[in-house]
This record gives C-alpha cells, sequence and structure tokens, in this order.
C-alpha cells in the first residue's frame, strides 16, 4: 500500500506507531532526515528555511548538534526513518549553555498517531540526563496548530509571541514561543 503526500508515493508504514522504535541518529540517518525535512520547507511556514538542505548540510548539523553534547534521535519503523527530534545550542552566548532549542519533524505518513508525543517525551528525558535546564520551542506559521497543541501536552507553556519575524510565500509570518524547565521541582 502506498501514501501520497506532500512527500510524494510513499510505501505506507502508517502501522501501529508501537512498533516504531526511538534511537540515538547516526550520520547514516541524515539521508532520510533531509527527506523527512524537504516537504516543511517547500510546502509550509513551519519551517523559515525557503531551500531544502542537501544530506551534506544535515549531517553538518548533525555533528554540530552532537559535538555539543546535545541529543539527536531518530524514529525507526521497518528500517526507515520516520521522524526526528533534537536539541541544539538556544544562543551562542556562555550564559545560555544549560538553554536549548529544539525540532521535531514527522514523515507525512506517521501523523497524528502520537509519534510526534513519543519524540518529544523522549527528547525532554535525554536534554535532562543531558543536565540542560530549560528546553525552547519556537513554533512558526500559522498552519503549526499541531505543534502548539503538542507542545502544550508536553508542558511547555507560552511565553511570547514574536509578530512578522518571517517573510515566506509573500506573506509575514508570527512565532510563538514556548518553554519547559527541566528542573528538579524540589531544586
Amino acid at each position: 500500500m502506498t501514501i501520497s503526500s506532500a512527500q510524494g508515493t510513499r510505501p505506507d508504514v502508517s502501522g501501529d506507531v508501537d512498533t516504531i522504535t526511538i534511537r540515538a541518529a547516526t550520520p547514516a540517518d541524515m539521508t532520510d532526515v533531509a527527506r523527512i525535512y524537504a516537504p516543511y520547507v517547500l510546502s509550509t511556514t513551519i519551517s523559515f528555511e525557503t531551500e531544502p538542505p542537501s544530506v551534506d548540510a544535515m549531517r553538518q548539523r548533525y555533528h554540530d548538534i552532537v559535538a555539543a553534547n546535545a541529543p539527536y534521535l531518530v524514529a525507526v519503523q521497518d528500517d526507515r526513518v520516520v521522524g526526528y527530534a533534537y536539541a541544539g545550542t538556544y544562543k551562542a552566548r556562555a550564559a545560555y549553555r544549560f538553554t536549548v532549542e529544539h525540532s521535531v519533524y514527522l514523515d507525512a505518513s506517521v501523523t497524528g498517531r502520537g509519534l510526534g508525543r513519543r519524540l518529544l517525551e523522549n527528547l525532554i528525558t535525554a536534554c535532562r540526563r543531558a543536565g540542560f535546564k530549560e528546553m525552547i520551542a519556537t513554533v512558526a506559521g500559522d498552519d503549526n496548530a499541531a505543534s502548539l497543541g503538542l507542545h502544550a501536552r508536553c508542558g511547555f507553556v507560552p511565553i511570547g509571541r514574536l509578530k512578522n519575524v518571517g517573510f515566506k510565500y509573500d506573506r509575514w509570518i508570527d512565532v510563538t514561543l514556548m518553554q519547559l524547565s527541566l528542573r528538579d521541582a524540589n531544586a
């Protein structure tokens, strides 16, 4: 069976998300990561990029994230990457070293089945283990209610809105900022 989506016709890998495993990403996964990300760049305001990055560019981003001791995870079903999530440096200044900004992206064939939440929950756990104290979500675009809901369900709270900071598809786009504290409640 195949599914048609913004990503074209793909094998149906949308079965039970319980058959999907989440693991640390490797450089070899970046081909699938680039494939998953490209439709978000080309067809939505969710990404502020206008040209899909090459596999080599995605591999370099992966290396930068891992070099910063931040987590990069992939969701795999039937030996195929169907989603990914990572946390990276929020800002370059040293005082921000315990704060990360993150992203979660899914193949269109597995959206709406709880995989985004599983990936984000695993990423939150990995960020805590790595010693990070705050996570920031920058949720872009008018067409991203799913991401706002996902983050709220995982405990993120809205902390602000940046008005008209992106320009794509001949219109100005807002960004909603959300934050989750990773600190122990007793600390």
